[in-house]
């Protein structure tokens, strides 16, 4: 393993979409990065925003393109999202319009509460998460029960994603149109927020892990703010230019092209001064 990356550092998490892969396909090198790692015996972590699978779903997608990976090394946004939701409300009970994937609806029914299909029903609360099969109704749903005055919480903002095909729009995309029909915003969960990265420290066993991703305004912001190190690849969303014009809390410790730099060691300039 890199010296440079890797000294006083016991794991790693690591981004997927942008980082991985991009769409369902691999992104060059980073099957045999990852698989190379965890033979060393290094800890690694999947940590992502995409709330529309579940755990053993994505891990089931790494293996089948080579990683070795377990549902317990997956952790995303769609369990954050009922965790704020249930602090939100303060209880486990009410009645939940989820706007996502069936996985997200799994979750929240399995946290108590009832799942609800419409505004009409009125819920108590809104949960948003990505799935590529919304559309209008669904985001109309959204928003006359906002409107009305249920709770509102998102799973994640990423307003784009990455996909074989060039750069779509994510569920913060989303989020912003019923945004702009309510005039309000969301609570919001997973990255940028702290929380999703010191919780798959934990459940790791990891005091310092270096956080690896290809957004500034989540990967980075999130681990810089949970107090890991943090490596942008630039496989993804964010440039070498955007991070070196990024502000402090989104500014990486690294910038490498890819995830096998980090095995490389040197092959990119660092966006941060006090780090080579």
């Amino acid at each position: 393993m890199s010296a440079t990356f890797f000294a006083g550092h016991d794991g790693l998490l690591c981004d997927l979409d942008g980082v991985v892969y991009a769409g369902g396909g691999a992104i060059a090198g980073a099957v045999e990065t990852l698989s190379t790692l965890q033979e060393r015996g290094v800890p690694v972590g999947f940590v992502t925003n995409n709330a529309s699978r579940a755990p053993e779903s994505v891990a089931e997608h790494l293996r089948t393109l080579g990683v070795p990976a377990q549902a317990g090394q997956v952790f995303g946004s769609a369990p954050a999202g009922v965790d704020l939701l249930e602090e939100t409300l303060g209880r486990r009970t009410g009645r939940v319009l989820v706007v996502g994937s069936a996985y997200l609806r799994a979750v929240v029914e399995e946290r108590g509460y009832e799942v609800v299909a419409s505004a009409a029903q009125r819920p108590d609360a809104v949960i948003q998460g990505f799935d590529p099969g919304l559309g209008w109704a669904d985001l109309a749903e959204a928003a006359y029960a906002v409107r009305a005055g249920a709770t509102w919480v998102a799973t994640n903002l990423d307003t784009s994603i990455p996909r074989a095909e060039g750069i779509a729009p994510g569920n913060g995309a989303l989020v912003e149109a019923v945004g702009r029909a309510t005039g309000t915003a969301p609570v919001a969960a997973g990255k940028p927020e702290p929380r999703l990265f010191r919780t798959a420290a934990e459940a790791l066993g990891l005091a310092r892990p270096l956080v690896v991703g290809d957004r500034l305004d989540t990967d980075i912001r999130g681990g810089n703010a949970a107090g890991f190190d943090t490596v942008l690849v630039l496989t993804g969303i964010d440039t070498r230019e955007t991070a070196a014009a990024a502000p402090g809390p989104d500014r990486p410790t690294w910038v490498r092209a890819h995830l096998p730099a980090l095995l490389a060691g040197g092959a990119e300039g660092s966006a941060d001064p006090r780090r080579g």
